[in-house]
Protein backbone atom coordinates (compact mmCIF):
# COMPACT_ATOMS: atom_id res chain seq x y z
CA UNK A 1 0.00 0.00 0.00
CA UNK A 2 1.32 3.25 -0.94
CA UNK A 3 1.73 5.84 1.78
CA UNK A 4 0.69 8.98 -0.69
CA UNK A 5 -2.04 11.51 -0.08
CA UNK A 6 -5.70 10.74 -0.75
CA UNK A 7 -5.62 10.52 -5.09
CA UNK A 8 -2.10 9.62 -5.54
CA UNK A 9 -1.92 5.80 -6.52
CA UNK A 10 -4.27 6.86 -8.91
CA UNK A 11 -2.07 9.49 -10.28
CA UNK A 12 0.74 7.11 -10.31
CA UNK A 13 -1.17 4.85 -12.54
CA UNK A 14 -1.90 7.52 -15.00
CA UNK A 15 1.90 9.33 -14.71
CA UNK A 16 3.00 5.99 -15.39
CA UNK A 17 4.46 3.53 -12.62
CA UNK A 18 4.71 0.79 -14.49
CA UNK A 19 6.15 2.21 -17.43
CA UNK A 20 7.29 5.29 -18.77
CA UNK A 21 8.41 6.31 -22.57
CA UNK A 22 11.28 9.21 -23.17
CA UNK A 23 10.73 10.87 -26.40
CA UNK A 24 11.23 8.70 -29.31
CA UNK A 25 12.68 5.89 -27.27
CA UNK A 26 11.11 2.69 -26.36
CA UNK A 27 9.21 2.38 -23.31
CA UNK A 28 10.91 1.67 -19.63
CA UNK A 29 8.45 -1.65 -18.67
CA UNK A 30 9.20 -1.57 -14.57
CA UNK A 31 7.24 -3.72 -12.54
CA UNK A 32 4.45 -2.27 -10.50
CA UNK A 33 6.28 -1.57 -7.33
CA UNK A 34 2.53 -1.69 -5.67
CA UNK A 35 1.82 -5.23 -6.62
CA UNK A 36 5.10 -6.04 -4.34
CA UNK A 37 3.03 -4.72 -1.51
CA UNK A 38 6.34 -2.01 -1.36
CA UNK A 39 5.11 1.27 0.41
CA UNK A 40 6.72 4.41 1.25
CA UNK A 41 9.74 5.89 -0.80
CA UNK A 42 10.69 2.11 -1.18
CA UNK A 43 8.00 2.51 -4.40
CA UNK A 44 10.51 4.82 -6.33
CA UNK A 45 13.70 2.94 -5.45
CA UNK A 46 11.87 0.23 -6.93
CA UNK A 47 11.29 1.68 -10.12
CA UNK A 48 14.14 3.98 -10.38
CA UNK A 49 16.64 1.17 -9.92
CA UNK A 50 14.99 -1.28 -12.42
CA UNK A 51 17.16 -3.29 -14.55
CA UNK A 52 15.37 -1.38 -17.51
CA UNK A 53 16.35 2.02 -16.98
CA UNK A 54 20.13 0.60 -17.33
CA UNK A 55 21.79 2.48 -14.40
CA UNK A 56 20.53 5.97 -15.48
CA UNK A 57 23.66 7.04 -17.27
CA UNK A 58 23.64 11.27 -17.90
CA UNK A 59 21.59 11.94 -21.05
CA UNK A 60 20.76 7.81 -21.53
CA UNK A 61 17.32 6.56 -22.45
CA UNK A 62 17.34 5.38 -18.75
CA UNK A 63 18.27 8.71 -17.23
CA UNK A 64 15.47 10.37 -19.64
CA UNK A 65 12.71 7.52 -18.35
CA UNK A 66 13.31 8.63 -14.87
CA UNK A 67 13.09 12.17 -15.60
CA UNK A 68 9.85 11.97 -16.93
CA UNK A 69 8.59 9.36 -13.76
CA UNK A 70 10.13 12.17 -11.43
CA UNK A 71 7.93 14.97 -13.62
CA UNK A 72 4.90 12.69 -13.15
CA UNK A 73 5.37 12.31 -9.76
CA UNK A 74 6.09 16.31 -9.38
CA UNK A 75 2.40 16.84 -11.35
CA UNK A 76 0.41 13.90 -9.67
CA UNK A 77 0.82 16.24 -6.50
CA UNK A 78 -0.38 19.20 -8.08
CA UNK A 79 3.11 21.24 -8.06
CA UNK A 80 4.18 23.69 -10.43
CA UNK A 81 6.69 23.10 -13.48
CA UNK A 82 9.52 25.59 -12.43
CA UNK A 83 11.45 24.45 -15.30
CA UNK A 84 11.98 25.84 -19.33
CA UNK A 85 9.28 26.79 -20.97
CA UNK A 86 6.65 26.14 -18.34
CA UNK A 87 8.12 22.77 -18.08
CA UNK A 88 9.80 20.41 -15.36
CA UNK A 89 12.84 20.48 -17.39
CA UNK A 90 15.81 22.26 -17.65
CA UNK A 91 18.03 20.58 -20.34
CA UNK A 92 21.75 21.42 -20.68
CA UNK A 93 24.40 19.73 -22.65
CA UNK A 94 27.05 17.29 -21.39
CA UNK A 95 30.13 15.53 -23.43
CA UNK A 96 29.10 11.61 -23.66
CA UNK A 97 31.74 10.49 -25.91
CA UNK A 98 34.37 11.25 -29.01
CA UNK A 99 33.81 10.53 -32.33
CA UNK A 100 35.64 10.30 -36.09
CA UNK A 101 34.80 13.44 -37.43
CA UNK A 102 36.97 11.72 -40.67
CA UNK A 103 39.23 9.66 -42.06
CA UNK A 104 42.88 10.66 -40.91
CA UNK A 105 46.43 9.78 -41.50
CA UNK A 106 49.62 8.53 -39.67
CA UNK A 107 52.20 8.33 -42.19
CA UNK A 108 56.24 7.66 -40.79
CA UNK A 109 59.32 8.61 -43.16
CA UNK A 110 62.81 8.56 -42.59
CA UNK A 111 64.51 12.32 -42.22
CA UNK A 112 66.36 13.38 -45.68
CA UNK A 113 69.13 11.33 -46.24
CA UNK A 114 67.52 8.78 -44.66
CA UNK A 115 67.29 4.87 -45.47
CA UNK A 116 64.14 3.30 -46.18
CA UNK A 117 60.97 4.45 -47.61
CA UNK A 118 57.49 6.66 -46.53
CA UNK A 119 54.99 4.29 -45.20
CA UNK A 120 51.31 5.05 -43.85
CA UNK A 121 49.60 3.11 -41.18
CA UNK A 122 46.74 0.51 -41.93
CA UNK A 123 43.07 1.70 -40.85
CA UNK A 124 43.50 -0.99 -38.03
CA UNK A 125 46.53 -0.01 -36.61
CA UNK A 126 46.03 3.10 -35.23
CA UNK A 127 43.48 5.64 -33.59
CA UNK A 128 43.49 8.74 -31.81
CA UNK A 129 42.30 8.53 -28.26
CA UNK A 130 38.96 10.34 -27.75
CA UNK A 131 40.38 13.39 -25.84
CA UNK A 132 43.13 13.92 -29.19
CA UNK A 133 42.87 17.23 -30.20
CA UNK A 134 41.71 17.46 -33.72
CA UNK A 135 44.33 18.79 -36.56
CA UNK A 136 47.28 17.92 -38.71
CA UNK A 137 50.99 18.04 -37.50
CA UNK A 138 54.46 16.91 -38.71
CA UNK A 139 57.21 16.52 -36.32
CA UNK A 140 60.67 14.18 -35.69
CA UNK A 141 60.05 11.26 -33.69
CA UNK A 142 61.47 11.52 -30.16
CA UNK A 143 61.47 7.82 -27.94
CA UNK A 144 60.47 8.93 -24.39
CA UNK A 145 60.45 5.34 -22.86
CA UNK A 146 56.90 5.56 -20.61
CA UNK A 147 56.68 8.86 -20.83
CA UNK A 148 55.75 10.18 -17.05
CA UNK A 149 57.71 12.63 -16.55
CA UNK A 150 59.88 13.50 -13.54
CA UNK A 151 58.06 11.37 -11.31
CA UNK A 152 58.65 7.96 -13.54
CA UNK A 153 60.68 7.34 -16.14
CA UNK A 154 62.17 8.92 -19.00
CA UNK A 155 60.95 12.68 -19.77
CA UNK A 156 63.57 14.29 -17.99
CA UNK A 157 66.25 12.70 -20.17
CA UNK A 158 64.06 13.83 -23.84
CA UNK A 159 66.43 15.63 -25.48
CA UNK A 160 64.91 19.30 -27.41
CA UNK A 161 61.22 17.42 -27.15
CA UNK A 162 59.99 21.44 -28.36
CA UNK A 163 57.63 20.68 -31.55
CA UNK A 164 58.52 17.03 -31.92
CA UNK A 165 56.13 14.08 -32.14
CA UNK A 166 57.25 11.97 -28.61
CA UNK A 167 56.31 8.18 -28.82
CA UNK A 168 55.56 6.36 -25.78
CA UNK A 169 55.00 2.95 -24.29
CA UNK A 170 51.41 1.98 -22.98
CA UNK A 171 51.41 1.72 -19.22
CA UNK A 172 54.52 1.73 -16.66
CA UNK A 173 57.57 0.09 -16.29
CA UNK A 174 56.47 -2.22 -13.52
CA UNK A 175 53.58 -3.21 -15.22
CA UNK A 176 51.06 -1.03 -12.42
CA UNK A 177 48.13 -0.70 -15.12
CA UNK A 178 46.36 1.26 -12.49
CA UNK A 179 48.60 3.72 -11.70
CA UNK A 180 47.87 7.55 -12.43
CA UNK A 181 51.24 7.02 -14.50
CA UNK A 182 49.74 4.48 -16.71
CA UNK A 183 47.02 6.90 -17.96
CA UNK A 184 47.25 7.80 -21.49
CA UNK A 185 45.38 11.17 -20.61
CA UNK A 186 48.11 11.67 -18.04
CA UNK A 187 50.80 10.93 -21.05
CA UNK A 188 49.45 13.17 -23.10
CA UNK A 189 49.16 16.12 -20.32
CA UNK A 190 53.19 15.12 -20.12
CA UNK A 191 53.82 15.77 -23.98
CA UNK A 192 52.05 18.91 -24.55
CA UNK A 193 53.36 20.22 -20.92
CA UNK A 194 57.01 19.15 -22.88
CA UNK A 195 56.35 21.28 -25.97
CA UNK A 196 55.10 18.06 -28.37
CA UNK A 197 53.27 18.65 -31.34
CA UNK A 198 51.30 15.39 -30.74
CA UNK A 199 52.19 11.82 -28.88
CA UNK A 200 52.14 8.50 -30.11
CA UNK A 201 51.69 5.71 -27.16
CA UNK A 202 52.39 2.32 -28.65
CA UNK A 203 50.20 -0.20 -27.24
CA UNK A 204 51.43 -3.58 -25.45
CA UNK A 205 50.67 -6.91 -26.99
CA UNK A 206 46.45 -7.69 -26.95
CA UNK A 207 46.22 -4.43 -26.20
CA UNK A 208 42.78 -2.84 -27.72
CA UNK A 209 42.33 0.37 -29.55
CA UNK A 210 40.73 3.26 -27.99
CA UNK A 211 37.07 3.45 -27.71
CA UNK A 212 36.18 6.72 -28.49
CA UNK A 213 31.96 6.31 -27.57
CA UNK A 214 32.34 6.96 -23.61
CA UNK A 215 35.41 8.85 -23.67
CA UNK A 216 34.48 12.50 -21.43
CA UNK A 217 37.98 13.67 -19.98
CA UNK A 218 39.36 17.29 -21.31
CA UNK A 219 40.35 17.31 -24.86
CA UNK A 220 44.20 18.34 -25.18
CA UNK A 221 46.22 20.60 -27.09
CA UNK A 222 48.05 17.68 -29.23
CA UNK A 223 47.05 15.24 -31.45
CA UNK A 224 47.01 12.08 -29.14
CA UNK A 225 47.15 8.72 -30.98
CA UNK A 226 47.53 4.84 -30.16
CA UNK A 227 49.17 2.22 -32.29
CA UNK A 228 48.77 -1.48 -32.15
CA UNK A 229 50.43 -4.51 -33.16
CA UNK A 230 53.22 -4.84 -35.57
CA UNK A 231 52.94 -1.21 -36.57
CA UNK A 232 53.70 -0.48 -33.41
CA UNK A 233 57.12 -2.09 -33.11
CA UNK A 234 57.97 -0.21 -36.75
CA UNK A 235 57.44 2.85 -35.00
CA UNK A 236 59.24 1.90 -31.94
CA UNK A 237 62.08 1.22 -33.98
CA UNK A 238 61.71 4.08 -36.29
CA UNK A 239 61.76 6.36 -32.96
CA UNK A 240 64.55 4.98 -31.56
CA UNK A 241 66.73 5.34 -34.69
CA UNK A 242 66.68 9.29 -33.98
CA UNK A 243 65.83 10.07 -37.80
CA UNK A 244 62.40 9.67 -38.64
CA UNK A 245 59.51 11.76 -39.00
CA UNK A 246 55.59 11.18 -38.29
CA UNK A 247 53.12 12.87 -40.29
CA UNK A 248 49.74 12.62 -38.53
CA UNK A 249 45.77 14.05 -39.48
CA UNK A 250 43.49 13.29 -36.18
CA UNK A 251 40.30 14.01 -37.07
CA UNK A 252 38.21 13.54 -33.72
CA UNK A 253 35.89 15.54 -32.26
CA UNK A 254 33.13 15.71 -28.90
CA UNK A 255 30.11 14.21 -28.83
CA UNK A 256 27.39 16.37 -27.00
CA UNK A 257 24.13 14.97 -26.05
CA UNK A 258 21.21 16.57 -23.63
CA UNK A 259 20.42 15.78 -19.96
CA UNK A 260 17.62 17.30 -17.97
CA UNK A 261 17.51 18.62 -14.07
CA UNK A 262 13.55 17.78 -13.10
CA UNK A 263 12.43 20.92 -11.33
CA UNK A 264 8.74 22.00 -9.27
CA UNK A 265 7.61 24.73 -6.99
CA UNK A 266 5.06 24.68 -4.32
CA UNK A 267 4.40 28.61 -4.12
CA UNK A 268 4.57 30.39 -0.92
CA UNK A 269 1.88 32.26 -0.02
CA UNK A 270 3.22 35.69 1.24
CA UNK A 271 4.33 37.68 -1.51
CA UNK A 272 7.15 39.83 0.17
CA UNK A 273 8.88 35.87 0.83
CA UNK A 274 8.36 35.15 -2.79
CA UNK A 275 12.10 35.29 -3.77
CA UNK A 276 13.26 33.48 -0.37
CA UNK A 277 13.03 30.03 -1.82
CA UNK A 278 13.87 26.89 0.43
CA UNK A 279 15.06 24.23 -2.09
CA UNK A 280 15.31 20.55 -1.58
CA UNK A 281 17.60 18.15 -3.49
CA UNK A 282 18.95 15.25 -5.02
CA UNK A 283 20.44 13.74 -7.91
CA UNK A 284 19.05 10.84 -10.28
CA UNK A 285 21.58 9.69 -12.66
CA UNK A 286 24.21 7.01 -11.67
CA UNK A 287 26.75 5.06 -14.10
CA UNK A 288 24.87 3.18 -16.48
CA UNK A 289 27.02 -0.06 -17.05
CA UNK A 290 30.11 0.97 -15.06
CA UNK A 291 33.31 1.78 -16.10
CA UNK A 292 34.70 5.05 -15.19
CA UNK A 293 33.65 5.97 -11.58
CA UNK A 294 32.92 2.15 -10.63
CA UNK A 295 34.68 0.21 -8.08
CA UNK A 296 34.47 -2.93 -10.05
CA UNK A 297 35.43 -1.01 -13.72
CA UNK A 298 35.94 -4.52 -15.65
CA UNK A 299 32.04 -5.28 -14.61
CA UNK A 300 30.36 -4.05 -17.78
CA UNK A 301 27.34 -4.79 -15.86
CA UNK A 302 23.92 -2.28 -15.25
CA UNK A 303 25.04 -0.08 -12.01
CA UNK A 304 21.30 0.49 -11.06
CA UNK A 305 22.33 2.59 -8.04
CA UNK A 306 19.31 1.99 -5.63
CA UNK A 307 21.70 3.69 -2.44
CA UNK A 308 23.85 5.97 -5.43
CA UNK A 309 21.10 8.32 -5.81
CA UNK A 310 17.37 6.11 -6.24
CA UNK A 311 17.65 6.30 -2.11
CA UNK A 312 17.77 10.73 -2.66
CA UNK A 313 15.57 10.77 -5.53
CA UNK A 314 13.07 8.85 -3.63
CA UNK A 315 13.31 11.12 -0.36
CA UNK A 316 13.04 14.19 -2.57
CA UNK A 317 10.03 12.85 -3.90
CA UNK A 318 8.72 11.54 -0.53
CA UNK A 319 9.42 15.15 0.79
CA UNK A 320 7.50 16.84 -2.05
CA UNK A 321 4.51 14.46 -0.96
CA UNK A 322 4.89 15.34 2.33
CA UNK A 323 4.83 19.24 1.71
CA UNK A 324 2.28 19.34 -0.45
CA UNK A 325 0.47 18.94 1.86
CA UNK A 326 1.22 22.13 3.94
CA UNK A 327 1.03 26.10 2.82
CA UNK A 328 4.28 27.42 3.23
CA UNK A 329 4.62 30.95 3.31
CA UNK A 330 8.20 30.63 1.82
CA UNK A 331 8.15 29.01 -2.07
CA UNK A 332 9.88 25.68 -1.86
CA UNK A 333 11.49 24.53 -5.01
CA UNK A 334 12.16 20.45 -5.78
CA UNK A 335 14.90 19.94 -7.74
CA UNK A 336 16.03 16.56 -8.75
CA UNK A 337 19.91 16.71 -10.70
CA UNK A 338 21.61 14.82 -13.52
CA UNK A 339 25.33 14.89 -14.12
CA UNK A 340 26.29 14.35 -10.62
CA UNK A 341 28.57 11.53 -11.40
CA UNK A 342 30.00 13.28 -13.91
CA UNK A 343 31.03 15.97 -12.00
CA UNK A 344 28.19 18.23 -10.03
CA UNK A 345 27.27 19.11 -13.69
CA UNK A 346 23.63 19.48 -12.76
CA UNK A 347 23.41 21.39 -10.30
CA UNK A 348 26.60 23.62 -11.48
CA UNK A 349 24.38 24.50 -14.52
CA UNK A 350 21.24 25.24 -12.23
CA UNK A 351 23.02 27.62 -9.89
CA UNK A 352 24.71 29.40 -13.09
CA UNK A 353 21.43 29.49 -14.81
CA UNK A 354 18.15 29.34 -12.10
CA UNK A 355 14.98 28.64 -13.53
CA UNK A 356 13.49 30.15 -10.17
CA UNK A 357 14.88 33.22 -8.54
CA UNK A 358 17.73 31.96 -5.88
CA UNK A 359 19.56 35.11 -5.06
CA UNK A 360 17.72 35.46 -2.37
CA UNK A 361 17.22 31.80 -1.36
CA UNK A 362 17.17 30.57 2.27
CA UNK A 363 18.92 27.32 1.87
CA UNK A 364 19.10 23.92 0.31
CA UNK A 365 19.07 20.66 1.67
CA UNK A 366 20.07 17.88 -0.26
CA UNK A 367 19.82 14.19 0.14
CA UNK A 368 22.74 11.45 -1.47
CA UNK A 369 22.57 8.14 -0.43
CA UNK A 370 20.13 7.67 2.49
CA UNK A 371 19.20 4.25 1.80
CA UNK A 372 21.07 2.11 4.26
CA UNK A 373 20.34 3.68 7.54
CA UNK A 374 21.94 1.46 10.15
CA UNK A 375 21.89 1.69 14.07
CA UNK A 376 19.73 4.46 13.56
CA UNK A 377 22.43 6.55 12.80
CA UNK A 378 22.60 9.60 10.07
CA UNK A 379 25.41 11.74 8.87
CA UNK A 380 24.66 15.88 8.08
CA UNK A 381 27.24 17.57 6.76
CA UNK A 382 26.80 21.54 6.44
CA UNK A 383 25.79 22.16 10.02
CA UNK A 384 28.50 25.18 10.03
CA UNK A 385 27.13 26.54 6.78
CA UNK A 386 24.33 28.65 9.03
CA UNK A 387 25.04 29.84 12.82
CA UNK A 388 21.41 28.11 13.61
CA UNK A 389 21.59 24.70 12.23
CA UNK A 390 22.71 22.83 15.03
CA UNK A 391 19.75 24.52 17.27
CA UNK A 392 17.32 24.01 14.54
CA UNK A 393 18.09 20.57 13.34
CA UNK A 394 18.61 19.10 17.16
CA UNK A 395 15.38 20.59 18.13
CA UNK A 396 13.12 19.36 15.04
CA UNK A 397 14.24 15.66 14.99
CA UNK A 398 13.57 15.71 18.48
CA UNK A 399 10.15 16.05 17.62
CA UNK A 400 9.99 12.99 15.18
CA UNK A 401 8.29 10.18 16.33
CA UNK A 402 11.97 8.50 16.40
CA UNK A 403 14.58 10.75 16.47
CA UNK A 404 17.66 9.63 14.60
CA UNK A 405 21.14 9.02 16.04
CA UNK A 406 22.59 12.25 14.41
CA UNK A 407 26.61 12.81 13.26
CA UNK A 408 27.10 16.22 12.82
CA UNK A 409 30.20 17.52 10.79
CA UNK A 410 30.31 20.98 9.44
CA UNK A 411 31.69 21.22 5.62
CA UNK A 412 29.61 22.46 3.35
CA UNK A 413 31.76 21.23 0.65
CA UNK A 414 31.65 18.39 -0.67
CA UNK A 415 31.17 15.37 -3.28
CA UNK A 416 27.69 16.32 -4.31
CA UNK A 417 25.30 18.45 -5.34
CA UNK A 418 24.98 20.82 -1.87
CA UNK A 419 28.66 22.24 -2.42
CA UNK A 420 26.97 23.73 -5.90
CA UNK A 421 24.62 26.31 -3.54
CA UNK A 422 27.31 26.82 -0.81
CA UNK A 423 29.52 27.63 -3.56
CA UNK A 424 26.73 30.42 -4.63
CA UNK A 425 26.60 31.75 -1.08
CA UNK A 426 24.14 29.65 1.05
CA UNK A 427 23.61 27.62 4.02
CA UNK A 428 23.25 23.81 3.04
CA UNK A 429 22.61 20.63 4.99
CA UNK A 430 23.37 17.19 3.47
CA UNK A 431 21.85 14.08 4.68
CA UNK A 432 24.10 10.87 4.27
CA UNK A 433 23.96 7.45 5.83
CA UNK A 434 27.58 6.26 5.21
CA UNK A 435 29.17 4.12 2.75
CA UNK A 436 29.27 0.45 1.88
CA UNK A 437 30.56 -2.40 0.07
CA UNK A 438 28.06 -1.94 -2.84
CA UNK A 439 28.69 1.64 -3.34
CA UNK A 440 29.34 2.21 -6.96
CA UNK A 441 29.33 -1.45 -7.78
CA UNK A 442 26.47 -3.24 -9.47
CA UNK A 443 25.05 -5.03 -5.74
CA UNK A 444 23.58 -1.37 -5.44
CA UNK A 445 20.42 -2.24 -5.91
CA UNK A 446 16.84 -1.83 -4.68
CA UNK A 447 16.73 -5.24 -2.23
CA UNK A 448 19.58 -3.26 -0.04
CA UNK A 449 17.79 -0.33 0.97
CA UNK A 450 15.94 0.36 4.33
CA UNK A 451 13.49 1.43 3.58
CA UNK A 452 11.59 2.87 6.92
CA UNK A 453 14.94 4.39 7.45
CA UNK A 454 14.70 6.25 4.17
CA UNK A 455 11.12 6.96 5.23
CA UNK A 456 12.23 8.86 8.23
CA UNK A 457 15.58 10.90 6.72
CA UNK A 458 12.88 12.27 4.68
CA UNK A 459 10.34 13.09 6.90
CA UNK A 460 13.24 14.36 8.81
CA UNK A 461 14.18 17.14 5.39
CA UNK A 462 11.02 17.82 5.04
CA UNK A 463 10.11 18.64 8.73
CA UNK A 464 13.26 21.00 8.25
CA UNK A 465 12.03 22.60 4.75
CA UNK A 466 8.80 23.47 6.52
CA UNK A 467 10.47 25.04 9.49
CA UNK A 468 12.14 27.06 6.86
CA UNK A 469 9.46 28.17 4.68
CA UNK A 470 7.01 29.15 7.67
CA UNK A 471 3.42 29.23 7.53
CA UNK A 472 1.21 32.29 7.29
CA UNK A 473 -0.27 32.07 10.85
CA UNK A 474 4.26 32.52 11.94
CA UNK A 475 4.95 35.52 13.47
CA UNK A 476 8.39 35.85 12.11
CA UNK A 477 9.99 33.74 9.30
CA UNK A 478 13.14 31.85 10.46
CA UNK A 479 16.50 33.36 9.34
CA UNK A 480 20.14 31.51 8.49
CA UNK A 481 23.22 33.27 8.81
CA UNK A 482 25.46 32.03 6.20
CA UNK A 483 29.26 31.20 7.75
CA UNK A 484 32.10 30.01 6.48
CA UNK A 485 33.10 26.41 7.13
CA UNK A 486 36.31 25.29 8.70
CA UNK A 487 38.53 23.31 7.22
CA UNK A 488 37.73 19.71 8.55
CA UNK A 489 39.39 17.81 11.50
CA UNK A 490 41.48 14.82 10.84
CA UNK A 491 40.18 11.60 11.28
CA UNK A 492 41.67 8.49 11.89
CA UNK A 493 40.99 5.67 8.65
CA UNK A 494 40.56 9.00 6.31
CA UNK A 495 41.61 8.14 2.55
CA UNK A 496 43.05 11.69 2.15
CA UNK A 497 46.86 11.43 1.43
CA UNK A 498 49.75 13.76 -0.14
CA UNK A 499 49.69 17.18 -0.43
CA UNK A 500 46.98 19.38 0.25
CA UNK A 501 45.57 23.11 -1.01
CA UNK A 502 41.86 23.89 0.05
CA UNK A 503 40.61 25.44 -3.03
CA UNK A 504 37.11 24.38 -4.55
CA UNK A 505 36.91 24.03 -7.62
CA UNK A 506 33.44 25.35 -9.97
CA UNK A 507 32.63 21.99 -11.72
CA UNK A 508 30.39 23.96 -13.82
CA UNK A 509 33.00 25.64 -15.72
CA UNK A 510 34.15 25.11 -19.19
CA UNK A 511 36.73 27.39 -20.06
CA UNK A 512 40.35 27.33 -19.98
CA UNK A 513 42.01 26.79 -16.22
CA UNK A 514 39.93 25.88 -13.16
CA UNK A 515 37.19 28.68 -11.63
CA UNK A 516 37.11 28.32 -7.90
CA UNK A 517 33.81 28.31 -6.74
CA UNK A 518 35.37 29.08 -3.31
CA UNK A 519 38.62 28.43 -0.61
CA UNK A 520 38.44 26.39 2.53
CA UNK A 521 38.89 28.58 5.28
CA UNK A 522 42.38 27.90 7.15
CA UNK A 523 43.67 26.38 3.86
CA UNK A 524 46.95 26.98 2.25
CA UNK A 525 44.53 28.08 -0.76
CA UNK A 526 43.49 30.97 1.58
CA UNK A 527 46.48 31.87 3.46
CA UNK A 528 47.75 32.49 -0.37
CA UNK A 529 44.74 34.77 -0.66
CA UNK A 530 43.12 32.82 -3.27
CA UNK A 531 39.59 33.51 -3.45
CA UNK A 532 36.14 32.35 -5.25
CA UNK A 533 35.85 33.59 -8.95
CA UNK A 534 39.58 33.28 -9.14
CA UNK A 535 40.98 30.95 -12.88
CA UNK A 536 43.74 28.74 -11.59
CA UNK A 537 45.84 28.69 -14.85
CA UNK A 538 49.28 27.53 -13.53
CA UNK A 539 50.47 25.47 -10.49
CA UNK A 540 54.00 24.97 -9.51
CA UNK A 541 55.00 25.91 -13.00
CA UNK A 542 53.05 23.51 -15.06
CA UNK A 543 50.14 25.00 -16.82
CA UNK A 544 46.69 24.07 -15.95
CA UNK A 545 43.96 24.12 -18.50
CA UNK A 546 41.32 22.13 -17.09
CA UNK A 547 41.00 19.98 -13.82
CA UNK A 548 43.00 17.10 -14.91
CA UNK A 549 45.85 19.07 -15.55
CA UNK A 550 45.23 20.68 -11.95
CA UNK A 551 44.67 17.17 -10.44
CA UNK A 552 48.57 16.16 -12.07
CA UNK A 553 50.14 19.50 -11.18
CA UNK A 554 48.63 18.64 -7.01
CA UNK A 555 49.92 15.21 -7.24
CA UNK A 556 53.18 15.85 -8.14
CA UNK A 557 54.11 18.09 -5.19
CA UNK A 558 54.03 17.10 -1.49
CA UNK A 559 52.87 18.72 1.69
CA UNK A 560 55.29 21.58 2.34
CA UNK A 561 56.54 22.18 -1.09
CA UNK A 562 56.31 26.08 -1.65
CA UNK A 563 54.55 26.82 -5.38
CA UNK A 564 53.62 29.94 -7.48
CA UNK A 565 49.57 29.46 -8.24
CA UNK A 566 48.78 32.26 -11.33
CA UNK A 567 45.26 32.75 -11.40
CA UNK A 568 43.12 35.16 -13.84
CA UNK A 569 41.17 37.93 -11.72
CA UNK A 570 39.61 40.50 -12.71
CA UNK A 571 41.10 40.59 -16.32
CA UNK A 572 44.26 40.45 -15.21
CA UNK A 573 47.35 37.36 -13.99
CA UNK A 574 47.92 37.57 -10.46
CA UNK A 575 50.89 34.89 -8.97
CA UNK A 576 50.56 34.26 -5.57
CA UNK A 577 52.85 31.70 -3.08
CA UNK A 578 51.54 28.98 -1.16
CA UNK A 579 53.29 26.57 1.35
CA UNK A 580 50.95 22.97 0.72
CA UNK A 581 49.60 21.53 3.87
CA UNK A 582 49.40 17.54 4.27
CA UNK A 583 46.15 16.08 3.47
CA UNK A 584 43.61 15.07 6.27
Amino acid sequence: MFRFVEGSVAAAAVFGLAACAPSNESACAVPDASEAGLDGALVHVRYLADDALEGRAVASRGERCAGDYIAGFFESLDLEPAGEGGSYFQAFQIRTGSRLAAPGTLAISPDQGGEGNPWEMADDTWRPFGFSAAGSVEGHLVYAGYGTGPSGDGLEEIPEVEGGVMVVESGTPDGDGGSLYADPHFKGNVAQGSGAAALLVLLAEGEALPELANEDRPVLRIPVVAVSGSAAEEVREAARSGAATARIDAQVEPAFSEARNVVALLPGSDPALADEVVIIGAHYDHLGYGGAGSLDPDAREIHNGADDNASGTAGLLEAARILSETSPARPIVFIAFSGEERGLVGSAHFVAEPTTPIESAVAMINMDMVGRLRDNTATVFGMATAAEWEELVTSINQRQSEPLNLVYLPDGYGNSDHSSFYGAGMPVLHFFTNTHSEYHRPEDDWGTINGPGLDRVAALAADIAQELAGSPEAAEPVFLTLVEAPQPEPSEGGRGYGPYFGSVPDMGYTGFGVRLSGVREGAPAAAAGLQAGDVIVAFGGQEVGDLYQYTYALRDMKPGDAVDVIVERDGRRVTLQAVLGERR
